[in-house]
């Protein structure tokens, strides 16, 4: 009798228990590289006792790698810089979704996810940054303007391939067009200072060598320069300024990225994921983002670090940010037959 007893109470107990295989353990797979993450979850394990375990690499790597892994992936979470591969996961199954609405209290609603399958943490504007010397504010205005000829060879940003690039591409298709957006493609091609190359940074430090006048980038790597430690980078950061496209009264805004996670199918640790996803969207850890990265924060509570306040507001584009995935092979097309490098 007591041996039955013993058991039902253990069996009892095991059915109180969080679903998870190890309950003091998170696994991650983060295509992010950025110190503030690896400050974060210092933060989460310091408050909870829960390690977090982080695998880097590409996002389309650990895609595949997740596919390839199946049921057996120990993966709890997939963290990536580019909305388009949250949805290409989601749309591959690789993703469950959320049944617990208290996951979206800090977040504006307008970043979430129409199907439900992730969740953003910080989101930036792709920006025009232009010369302080050569170029007036007066003479910026769209995205669309961008090919128009007076900035035949003024023009810097980096390669197709670039994820930000096909993200814009993407958005542009959405709000224009295939056609309109092929035709823009052929006249921003036609401006290029220079074949593109290197990475949002290197753009800004061409526009301080006089290699270009203006260039697109992701606006939080204007804040990484102007914060940086080295002469070369804060003296390129204070040689542009950063214009919003698209912020007329009748304009859509200017478009946006985020940086956000997927709740992996067979999470093995799900209780624990969902307990640091609360803590990534809460105000202490968004404060620790916009403070180190420069990102903007999805909390409506938390304001930007004062580098990018100085900017000013603005408007962003209200585009189902799905799209920046669903659209993506026509914008890989639209790149190729335009002759985007």
């Amino acid at each position: 009798m007591k041996k039955f007893t013993y058991i039902f109470f253990a069996i009892f107990i095991a059915s109180c228990m969080p679903n998870n295989k190890n309950t003091n353990e998170i696994n991650i797979y983060s295509q992010r590289h950025y110190n503030v993450d690896e400050i974060q979850y210092k933060n989460f394990e310091k408050l909870t006792g829960i390690k977090v375990n982080v695998t880097k690499a590409n996002a389309d790597e650990l895609i595949q790698r997740m596919k390839n892994e199946g049921d057996n992936s120990p993966a709890d979470l997939f963290i990536t810089v580019d909305v388009g591969k949250l949805w290409q996961g989601g749309d591959m199954g690789l993703f469950q979704k959320f049944d617990d609405n208290s996951v979206f209290e800090n977040i504006d609603s307008q970043l979430l996810d129409n199907n439900g399958y992730w969740v953003p943490v910080t989101y930036r504007s792709r920006v025009i940054v232009y010369s302080n010397e050569r170029v007036k504010k007066e003479e910026l205005s769209t995205y669309e303007d961008l090919s128009n000829e007076k900035w035949k060879g003024r023009l810097l940003v980096r390669s197709s391939s670039n994820a930000y690039n096909q993200a814009l591409m993407s958005s542009l298709v959405e709000n224009l067009g295939s056609e309109n957006t092929s035709k823009w493609s052929e006249g921003v091609v036609a401006n290029f200072a220079r074949d593109p190359k290197g990475s949002d940074r290197d753009q800004v430090k061409a526009i301080a060598a006089g290699q270009g006048d203006i260039a697109i980038v992701n606006s939080y790597y204007i804040g990484l320069l102007l914060s940086s430690q080295k002469e070369e980078e804060i003296k390129a950061g204070k040689a542009v300024s950063v214009f919003f496209p698209n912020q007329g009264e009748n304009q859509r805004g200017a478009h946006i990225n985020i940086s956000g996670l997927a709740l992996t199918k067979n999470a093995p640790n799900r209780d624990n994921a969902i307990q640091l996803i609360k803590y990534l969207t809460s105000t202490q850890a968004q404060e620790t983002y916009v403070k180190n990265s420069f990102e903007y924060s999805v909390n409506p509570d938390v304001k930007p670090d004062e580098i990018v306040q100085a900017w000013g507001e603005f408007k962003k584009d209200p585009v189902d940010l799905n799209s920046l995935g669903t659209n993506r092979n026509e914008a890989i097309r639209i790149f190729d037959k335009t002759g985007w490098k």
